[in-house]
């Protein structure tokens, strides 16, 4: 595997690129609280198809792309920032993989970027704005965004940094629980410490704010597929039977029964085989 270090203007990227270069590309964007080390345990599995994986530490989280102004977070240049590590390694379009935020960025990509999306598999989160419907109307949702609130409070962080992290401890502990080994937690917890990465790591939530005005995202015409955890309490069933309201292109929902939030690292067999239906049914329609 390569660190590439890619530069945008400003900003550098750091970048995990690996598996055949000639192979299909894969973006692979991460959530909250997480890294491009997210995608450790699906990457491989992927390199072994044939395909070429492009997994950054997106804005906020690589070290020389952490701007500290709010708006600087704001979807639109979250996605600028996928594309333009996209054209600097010369790939025109790619499959793009999203779990959690990162989701957020390949709904948005599929939206708005079809020409630059082969696929699409977003795992844990919707399409936004069947997020944002079942929020106005659903009592299920309505409650489980209550930690949205928190998270975009402008005092989140040092609450999660004080007396030594405790609440950061206990929220990977938490979440993590029979998902994460300790060594992962440890890691995690580790770069989330950093003041300057935990807060933009929230800056995402207070530059995008999933309770407010609706991002009209716009229907996605990529073939698509839905990873959802009936476990994972952060949305709701409304939000993920609406979200093919939103998808025109061939759309599936795959709903686990047993998995967590954390799919990448729970279950990454079944998103790396997910990953791989796409791109062959893709491969079999381009012959």
């Amino acid at each position: 595997m390569t660190v590439e270090r890619i530069s945008l203007g400003e900003f550098t990227f750091d970048v995990d690129v690996a598996g055949p270069a000639d192979g299909p590309a894969v973006l692979l964007l991460h959530g909250f609280p997480h890294s491009r080390e997210s995608w450790n345990d699906v990457a491989p599995i992927l390199h072994a198809a044939g395909l070429r994986t492009i997994a950054p530490d997106q804005r906020g989280y690589s070290d020389r792309a952490r701007p500290a102004e709010v708006a600087d977070y704001a979807l639109p240049n979250l996605v600028a920032d996928a594309l333009g590590i996209l054209d600097a390694l010369g790939v025109e379009s790619a499959h793009v993989v999203g779990h959690d935020w990162g989701a957020a960025v390949a709904w948005y990509l599929g939206a708005r970027h079809p020409d630059r999306v082969r696929s699409l598999v977003a795992l844990a989160i919707p399409h936004l704005d069947a997020y944002q419907h079942a929020y106005r109307v659903d009592e299920e949702q309505q409650h489980s965004s209550q930690y949205v609130e928190f998270l975009m409070s402008a005092d989140s962080g040092a609450q999660f940094l004080a007396d030594d992290a405790a609440q950061l401890w206990a929220w990977f502990a938490q979440a993590g629980e029979g998902v994460l080994t300790p060594e992962q937690v440890s890691r995690y917890v580790t770069k989330h410490s950093d003041p300057a990465v935990l807060e933009a790591a929230l800056n995402w939530y207070r530059a995008n704010n999933l309770l407010g005005e609706p991002f009209g995202f716009g229907p996605v015409t990529v073939p698509t597929t839905f990873v959802w955890s009936v476990t994972d309490t952060a949305v709701s069933k409304l939000a993920v039977t609406e979200t093919a309201q939103h998808v025109t292109g061939p759309y599936r929902l795959v709903t686990l029964e047993k998995t967590s939030h954390w799919q990448p690292q729970q279950a990454p067999e079944t998103v790396a085989g997910e990953i791989l239906n796409l791109v062959r049914a893709g491969e079999v329609q381009s012959r």
